[in-house]
């Protein structure tokens, strides 16, 4: 199930993966016998034949106490928060304009189920590095650890997390006036907020 409704609602799948592919840290948070705990990973999305994201995966050190609590209790939620601004009213001609906030963000609801496997293991780190390390010079790879790395591989558990629901909330001033739009326009870029405008400009293809 997923809620993608609203005027601040994604346009499709494809702006839920960019997101995460984009950003992929994120926070893990659940709950076990009333104790809240919350972890900071990186996550790759699995896409399904529709388009969809139908899993997160990623890996816990072994030593993480909420890898314990998962294990007990495997419903966990995933949280991404990708590009923001902060949009003051002092950019704008009209000065009874409230501050706000721009942003992207993804939740899922995630059922987690735990691989151990060598080279399952390998395999996800190989494509996080793989994608965290495209285009860079003298690109770095797992194989360059050698032997090192089945000494650490040993120290951390993989997980599926298989997704119940997913929720999307892209505020991106798709509800500004036609007037006030091109004022927040120009104040981020004064600041630099390339990230934030270029999502901008793919939710309000009207007002470009």
């Amino acid at each position: 199930m997923s809620d993608f409704s609203g005027k601040f609602a994604p346009q499709g799948p494809e702006d839920g993966i960019k997101l995460v592919a984009e950003n992929p840290l994120g926070w893990i948070v659940s709950r076990h016998e009333d104790m809240p705990f919350a972890t900071v990973l990186p996550f790759r999305a699995r896409i399904d034949q529709n388009g969809h994201i139908f899993s997160l995966q990623g890996h816990f050190a072994r030593a993480n106490p909420h890898l314990a609590a998962l294990r007990s209790s495997p419903r966990a939620l995933i949280l991404i928060l990708g590009p923001n601004a902060y949009v003051s009213p002092s950019w704008m001609a009209d000065r009874t304009q409230a501050p706000t906030w721009n942003y992207t963000s993804l939740w899922f609801e995630t059922e987690l189920h735990f691989f151990e496997d060598r080279e399952a293991l390998r395999a996800l780190l190989s494509e996080q590095v793989g994608a965290m390390e495209e285009g860079r010079q003298n690109a770095w790879q797992i194989s360059d650890m050698g032997p090192r790395f089945d000494r650490l591989a040993s120290g951390i558990v993989g997980f599926d997390a298989r997704v119940i629901s997913a929720h999307g909330r892209f505020k991106l001033g798709q509800d500004e006036r036609e007037d006030v739009y091109p004022d927040i326009v120009r104040g981020l870029k004064s600041e630099g907020s390339e990230a934030v405008l270029e999502w901008m400009a793919h939710f309000n293809r009207a007002k470009t």
